[in-house]
């Protein structure tokens, strides 16, 4: 800790992200990457806008890609604004709708990062107890706030809201902003982009890391109404005007055209998904249903930090979050067919 470091960066705990290791090759299902490449036509559009405009700034307004999006959810252009990723989104909506003095409610057992915006924004939160079998409870969101903020399908547990309890949520809390964060929607849920038109409180939160194959592109959306998508825009041009580059412009609007490409490999994955969580069934994993590119599972008779260090061994990579109530759990990340017949084989390894 350095004497010249402000108070502010003294009491923060940054999020840490799944690692990373380079000291050999592994097989990594731990940070919820697509296993698939982009698509053909994506890498081509990125390699035809590498070109002399790249001495000129970028689009500040994002109009093509925008209206590529709007046009693909039936929204109009004002509803949708893109960013650097999606947690930078996040960070400009914490930035935009909340306020110090006014609790945000959150699942307890959710995407990390949301503790961490609050700390650093000052901001008053109270984490929402999930159910025993790790669903949200929905009356508990029913109440006095200063906003919400739910990811669905949920981080890590891959359980999913409908869109039925969503609406519950919204209605009820017309004065204030719900947050839905929906990075593992594409992956068996149902969007809540089709109800911005009817609640002017709901902002979308989507990213083109998973489904999109994109995670090194570094792109995310955001869909509300056009008073919300004014205030992120506000924020975003009070920091940074220009955060989205050409290139990753030309390649997440290319994606989003690229429908049958993109509904191929989220049948893939899916398809992937179902096969490997009977065979952890078969080996006696309590596998939570899931509608992400992820499992969540634990074992009864063998802990996951001891699972996690044999798989770790055998060059598969699993994230392991060692915090209460999930300290049994892993969550791995699905990946080709291939990745997840090594990480069956290297479980029957274990328990066998």
């Amino acid at each position: 800790m350095s004497k010249y470091w402000s108070t502010a960066v003294k009491n923060l705990v940054p999020y840490v992200p799944g690692e990373q290791p380079k000291d050999k090759k592994y097989i990594k299902l731990n940070t919820n990457e697509s296993p698939y490449p982009p698509s053909p036509r994506v890498l081509e559009a990125i390699k035809n806008a590498a070109n002399s405009d790249l001495r000129l700034y970028p689009d500040p307004e994002f109009h093509e890609l925008r209206e590529t999006v709007a046009t693909y959810y039936g929204i109009s252009k004002e509803e949708v604004y893109a960013g650097n990723g999606s947690d930078e989104l996040l960070a400009f909506a914490f930035q935009a709708f909340f306020d110090p003095g006014k609790k945000i409610l959150f699942p307890d057992i959710t995407y990390s990062f949301y503790p961490v915006y609050c700390k650093l924004y000052n901001l008053d939160y109270e984490t929402v107890a999930l159910n025993e079998e790790f669903s949200v409870p929905i009356n508990e969101f029913l109440r006095e706030n200063g906003g919400i903020v739910i990811s669905n399908p949920n981080a890590p547990t891959a359980k999913y809201i409908s869109i039925d309890e969503i609406k519950t949520i919204v209605e009820y809390n017309k004065d204030r902003v719900v947050i839905i964060d929906e990075a593992y929607i594409d992956f068996g849920g149902d969007s809540a982009v089709k109800l911005i038109k009817d609640y002017k409180n709901l902002l979308v939160v989507q990213t083109m890391s998973k489904s999109r194959c994109l995670a090194g592109l570094r792109l995310g959306l955001v869909m509300g109404s056009s008073e919300l998508i004014d205030a992120i825009i506000r924020i975003k041009n009070s920091f940074n005007s220009y955060p989205v580059d050409r290139l990753a412009l030309a390649g997440a609007a290319e994606a989003i055209r690229d429908e049958e490409y993109f509904t191929e490999t989220v049948a893939k994955i899916v398809n992937t998904r179902e096969w490997v969580a009977l065979r952890l069934k078969e080996l006696g994993f309590e596998v939570l249903d899931s509608k992400a590119n992820f499992l969540f599972i634990s074992h009864s008779k063998i802990s996951a930090e001891a699972i996690f260090n044999h798989l770790r061994e055998n060059g598969i990579l699993v994230r392991f979050f060692k915090k209460p109530r999930i300290d049994n759990y892993l969550r791995v990340s699905v990946g080709t067919d291939s990745d997840m017949e090594a990480l069956v084989k290297a479980l029957e390894k274990l328990l066998w």
